[in-house]
């Protein structure tokens, strides 16, 4: 297997190109539970070009009866994420100061259930949640301030590279 870097400047083009629209490659699931992680699946992909095509545990679109559940699930990407050691992203669990555009921020709206994804576009010098901007989907945003979100817990995933 080999690593390559993740390609932060085209998944964050992707993420701003797509951020108010939708891709027609992929099915909006806006009314079948929300189309957040859907939507920065999409932007991680654009910015590696590498899906994982196990069956069940990895993580791939081909269309919307035929993909992994990490692709739409806020807790199956983390789950992928963290733990792929095989093809496509991975990602370690960082504090918010070591966050980077390109990288995700899932929110905890009840301090127990992750519930909402949004991919980070802009952070400050040192990121902190008054200087980062996010993009997202189901309730569609782009460069919106992280602030503005009422929330109990957050995670941040920082995006390492991907394997081919």
């Amino acid at each position: 297997m080999k690593t390559l870097g993740y390609n932060r400047k085209d998944a964050i083009e992707y993420a701003h190109k797509w951020a108010f629209g939708r891709n027609p490659k992929y099915l909006d699931f806006s009314k079948l539970g929300g189309d957040c992680t859907n939507f920065i699946s999409q932007c991680i992909y654009a910015g590696c070009k590498t899906m994982n095509h196990k069956p069940i545990y990895g993580w791939y679109y081909y269309n919307s009866y035929n993909r992994t559940a990490s692709w739409t699930g806020v807790q199956y990407l983390y789950d992928f994420l963290i733990k792929n050691k095989a093809a496509g992203p991975f990602a370690t669990e960082v504090p918010i100061s070591q966050i980077q555009a390109g990288d995700i921020i899932q929110l905890s709206f009840d301090g127990t259930i992750f519930r909402h994804s949004l991919f980070v576009v802009e952070t400050g010098k040192t990121p902190n949640t008054q200087n980062i901007k996010i993009s997202t989907h189901t309730y569609d945003r782009d460069n919106y301030p992280i602030s503005n979100y009422i929330y109990k817990k957050y995670r941040c995933l920082h995006i390492e590279g991907y394997r081919i």
